[in-house]
């Protein structure tokens, strides 16, 4: 598939609302910093022959919050190759569109910290031979190849961006090198959060369990913390128990994560209502009404619910809205 570089691509929020994909070579190795603070580190790392280095601009280090830019754009150019379409590698969008599909306040400062965002990935430089749509080149690139604001304020606020991804990323996105990740995962605040669901979601997937050392763990999350230090993070990740899909427990220097949404597949599930799938944006407003709980899980139990009333409702999706507003936000 070869991308015409001549146009654009445009998101929007409520034409489409596709699943949040990652991409499982960032998922795997450590490339976004997990500083709040400007990282100028020259990162190197190596794992079972790949190795990726990464040299940051005077600002820093992009950081995982950072990688929600390219988390939004891989969502929606897959969405636009399953539907057929062979999109540009340059992709158009509203910064508020943005803000709330990856739960951001829309405020002056978010708007600067968006423009600082892609001034990080467009200025950092990764050199890396991992493997990409079936490709291992030895190369040198950005996380994006250039941005630009298409509108701003008065203010110079940016109100809509162009975002080129680099050939890298679109490769792995043609080539579906991609993973489906929780919509909860945005309500997640804790740089460390986020990257271990990130190695839970890449190692665990839809398994029941995986489990690593923590000292393996510690060189995998690109941690800059001391061993010691890691041991309290990840405690305290563990005491708060809010990754979604995945529980998180630490036990002699060996992290486990158990996933919640596992059935044992010799077990005899209830019956449940089959009914047609539930819309994107179906899942967008259950997160609204029922903050904090696992929308696998709520979906779940209210398909067994229809299927023990013995009714099925004539509108699924405002159905299954009412059953999470009842539910409401998680103790």
């Amino acid at each position: 598939m070869k991308p015409s570089d001549r146009d654009f691509f445009v998101c929007n929020l409520f034409d489409a609302l596709p699943p949040f994909k990652d991409d499982m070579a960032s998922m795997e190795h450590p490339v976004f910093s997990l500083s709040t603070k400007p990282d100028t580190r020259v990162l190197h790392y190596e794992h079972n022959g790949n190795t990726i280095t990464i040299k940051p601009t005077t600002d820093g280090l992009p950081t995982i919050h950072d990688k929600d830019i390219l988390l939004y754009c891989a969502s929606h150019l897959r969405a636009a190759i399953n539907r057929g379409e062979t999109p540009s590698r340059t992709v158009r969008f509203a910064s508020h569109d943005f803000f709330v599909s990856t739960n951001r306040p829309a405020d002056g400062r978010h708007y600067q910290l968006f423009k600082m965002a892609l001034n990080r990935l467009r200025g950092t430089t990764i050199n890396t031979n991992i493997k990409t749509g079936g490709l291992t080149i030895e190369e040198g690139f950005g996380l994006i190849d250039a941005w630009r604001a298409v509108k701003e304020d008065a203010s110079g606020r940016v109100i809509a961006a162009e975002v080129r991804v680099s050939d890298w990323f679109y490769r792995a996105i043609v080539a579906n090198e991609l993973l489906t990740i929780n919509r909860d995962y945005f309500q997640l605040r804790k740089p460390l959060e986020r990257r271990l669901y990130e190695i839970a979601r890449k190692h665990c997937g839809d398994g029941p369990a995986f489990k690593i050392g923590l000292d393996k763990l510690h060189k995998k999350t690109g941690s800059t913390s001391t061993l010691r230090e890691f041991r309290r993070l990840v405690g305290k990740i563990v005491d708060a128990d809010r990754l979604p899909d995945y529980a998180i427990a630490l036990a002699d220097d060996v992290v486990s994560f158990a996933n919640r949404n596992w059935r044992d597949p010799a077990a005899q599930p209830a019956p449940a209502f089959a009914g047609p799938p539930l819309k994107p944006e179906t899942h967008y407003k259950a997160r609204q009404v029922a903050p904090g709980w696992d929308l696998c899980e709520l979906e779940r139990q209210w398909r067994e619910w229809i299927a023990k009333k013995g009714a099925a409702p004539k509108r699924p999706d405002a159905a299954f809205v009412g059953f999470c507003r009842r539910k409401g936000p998680r103790p």
